[in-house]
C-alpha cells in the first residue's frame, strides 16, 4: 500500500477547536493515515491511502466542518 501526502491551505482556521475539528473529521475517513494541521502557516497535510479515499472527499470533508480549501 502506497500512501500519498496532501498538502492542503486552510483558510478560517484560527483555535485549537479548528484544529480539533479537522484532525478528527479527517482523521476519521477510512484511508486516512495522519492528519497534521498548522494554524500559523494555513496547511493541512494528510498522509492517505489513494486507493481509499480521494483528494476532493478530503476537501469536502474539511469544508463540511466550515473552513475554506484553496
Amino acid at each position: 500500500m502506497a500512501l500519498e501526502t496532501a498538502n492542503l491551505t486552510v483558510e478560517g482556521m484560527s483555535c485549537g477547536h479548528c484544529v480539533s475539528s479537522i484532525k478528527n473529521s479527517v482523521g476519521a475517513l477510512n484511508g486516512v493515515k495522519q492528519v497534521n494541521v498548522d494554524l500559523g502557516s494555513k496547511k493541512v497535510t494528510i498522509e492517505y491511502d489513494p486507493q481509499k479515499v480521494d483528494t476532493q472527499i478530503l476537501k469536502d470533508t474539511i469544508e463540511d466542518q466550515g473552513y475554506e480549501v484553496k
